[in-house]
């Protein structure tokens, strides 16, 4: 799976699965994992936050079919981009991918 490596994968993951907007994380470990990918190239890409909300709003609205709260995927996007700034890889720092 590119374009992270697995530790950034897994951590990623974890945190998709904490979120869980379709409620299955418990029994299905990779829900999720069609994000990974995409998600890696926005972070590493410097996208911004209103940048990967849109992108989790339209996969919870076009790929899962849910019609999610107008703040869930940008509070989940504000989340994902200071777990992306913890690991030292945002402005442009893209050790690992």
């Amino acid at each position: 799976m590119q374009p992270g490596n697995r530790a950034t994968e897994k951590a990623l993951r974890h945190l998709l699965n904490e979120w869980d907007p379709i409620g299955v994380a418990d029994a299905v470990q990779d829900e999720y994992d069609c994000l990974l990918p995409p998600l890696l190239r926005l972070l590493g890409g410097g996208a911004d936050q209103a940048g990967i909300g849109d992108f989790l709003r339209h996969e919870l609205e076009d790929h899962f079919g849910l019609a999610p709260q107008p703040s869930e995927p940008e509070a989940m996007a504000a989340r994902l981009m200071a777990w992306w700034a913890a690991t030292g890889r945002a402005a442009g720092e893209r050790g690992g991918i």
